[in-house]
């Protein structure tokens, strides 16, 4: 065997594997309590950041308060508050929902963050563009529930009054309540396109995957559709399976130019 040379350590034979491995894996390797604590604190980081908004939106709590209560009533129905502390709830929960709006770009990047320790390099470069697109969808999810989706839906409610001599008076809090389930889970449900691009970037899901199940997801998309609506009208349902259904569409297309392409066999 040879002997080393004075001043330089003996060769074993694990050196040059260990640094392939380094240099192939930089993911950060964390435990489960790691994972834990690293959840604990971006949930903290949004909070302050959802804190640090709502004070800043309730300086124009009124100007919301009125821009609501007339939109509600336009819709339909008279808007009232049976509960002595009714309108004032309201007047905070307009705060908290315009401050979810205005802290969520930093609310996605704190997501990114926690998932960012399990990506390589190259992945984690996609930070800029994920929040920049995650809250775009998100804003046009909650505009089309404030234009479109909530319209619909509450006009339909308000068209039963007169039947038998009744008259609607919108509970504040039901309203608002309902107001924020369809903002927010249509907001969520426009992320559509952009957890494809991250299905289709691991492999997970593929352009021909999400054509090949095409007819399944549009029943899927009917279903969810005539679940969600209030009204059997077919021209009703259509108004939500309509953007869920273009969404897929676009997600088609998303999988198609960004998803993980296969090694070509020599």
């Amino acid at each position: 065997m040879t002997e080393p040379v004075h001043g330089t350590p003996a060769y074993d034979g694990t050196l040059g594997v260990e640094e392939e491995t380094d240099a192939s894996d930089d993911r950060t390797r964390m435990s489960f309590l790691d994972h834990l604590d690293e959840l604990r604190k971006r949930i903290v980081y949004s909070l302050y950041a959802l804190i640090a908004a709502c004070l800043f939106t309730f300086f124009f709590w009124e100007k919301m308060f009125v821009f609501l209560a007339t939109y509600f009533q336009q819709q339909g129905g008279q808007l009232v508050y049976n509960r002595p502390m009714g309108a004032f709830m309201f007047s905070l929960y307009v705060c908290l929902l315009s401050g979810l709006i205005i802290a969520s770009p930093f609310i996605f990047t704190q997501v990114w963050l926690f998932v960012a320790p399990g990506l390589y390099a190259k992945e984690k470069r996609l930070v800029i563009p994920f929040v920049l697109f995650s809250t775009i969808l998100f804003l046009c999810g909650a505009a089309f529930a404030h234009f479109v989706a909530f319209p619909a839906m509450w006009k339909f409610f308000a068209s039963y009054q007169g039947l038998g001599g009744i008259q609607w008076l919108q509970n504040i809090d039901d309203t608002f309540t309902f107001y924020i389930g369809v903002i927010l889970g249509l907001g969520l449900v426009f992320q559509m396109p952009l957890l494809v691009f991250f299905l289709s970037k691991f492999g997970i899901v593929s352009a021909r995957f999400l054509m090949k199940h095409f007819k399944y997801a549009v029943l899927i998309i009917f279903i969810v559709a005539a679940v969600i609506t209030p009204s059997a009208d077919m021209m009703t349902q259509l108004v939500f399976a309509a953007p869920m259904l273009g969404l897929y569409i676009v997600s088609i297309g998303v999988a198609a130019l960004f998803g993980k392409r296969k090694p070509v066999e020599v």
